[in-house]
């Protein structure tokens, strides 16, 4: 499979390895509306990274393991945590971080918000015992929405349309759609994309539709669409410029990505990318 962009494309949009505070091995990242970059580290820690790449800036803390983080339209920032199995929310205006849910999930990895149907959609990556999660995004009262056979449910994105969220299945290298049905119910999940090798971990659509496919093992970012299927759109090797990438995140023509694998994070041009 051809690779579409050189690795030269990809940056280093910021190097927190000996930054104040660290940025330890982040895993969730998500764009702001006022374009700062924000993500969650291996230490609990939500950071802000300036729009520019410049700066650093801790806002709060979990003293856990965050994973996925994702923003409802007034700005509050919803974070999953490994170590305390639950959902933190950081507030836009109290500058607090608390539990907001739980309600039996394991391993609370990625979410999804649904700002106008008023929900928050978590991905459970406990083996085959998981699936996803839905809460109210006000109460934060909730429990499973779908409790299909799910191999390592992991990264998500709602539809452009919101008629469904698309799901990473790690161990199953592969993508599959869950439709939500008229009563908000999920539907029966179908197969969209498979072998995405080796170990597919976050989803983003572009403006266009595209979905983008980050595999944490290679290295390497995908894009699928259905006219054209899955093609590579970049990949390290030597897996240091992109060190196992987990979630990603679109700002315009831009690509961000978290690095679990280092203590930064990587900007993709894709101006250069063929439509």
């Amino acid at each position: 499979m051809t690779t579409l962009l050189p690795i030269s494309a990809a940056r280093v949009f910021f190097d927190g390895i000996f930054s104040e505070p660290r940025l330890a091995h982040p895993e969730g990242i998500a764009v702001h509306a006022d374009g700062t970059i924000w993500c969650g580290t291996e230490t609990g820690d939500l950071v802000r990274l300036a729009a520019d790449g410049s700066s650093i800036n801790w806002l709060a803390t979990t003293s856990g393991f965050l994973l996925g983080i994702a923003f409802d339209r007034v700005g509050n920032c919803f974070a999953c945590d490994l170590k305390h199995s639950a959902i933190f929310r950081y507030d836009a205006e109290g500058d607090r971080i608390q539990s907001f849910a739980s309600s039996g999930i394991e391993v609370p990895n990625y979410p999804v918000v649904d700002d106008i149907g008023g929900w928050l959609y978590v991905s459970d990556s406990a083996g085959r015992n998981g699936g996803v999660y839905r809460y109210d995004l006000t109460t934060g009262e909730g429990g499973p929405w779908s409790r299909e056979a799910f191999a390592f449910a992991n990264g998500m994105a709602m539809a452009p349309d919101c008629s469904g969220l698309f799901v990473v299945e790690s161990d199953g290298r592969c993508v599959s759609f869950v439709p939500i049905a008229d009563d908000g119910s999920a539907g029966p999940k179908r197969l969209v994309v498979d072998q995405v090798l080796t170990v597919p971990d976050g989803l983003a659509f572009a403006a266009d539709g595209s979905l983008f496919i980050s595999c944490y093992e290679p290295s390497r970012i995908y894009r699928w669409r259905a006219d054209r299927g899955l093609q590579i759109v970049i990949a390290d090797e030597a897996a240091t410029i992109l060190a196992h990438p987990t979630n990603i995140a679109f700002k315009g023509n831009r690509l961000y990505s978290a690095n679990l694998g280092r203590w930064h994070v990587t900007e993709i041009d894709l101006g250069g990318l063929a439509p």
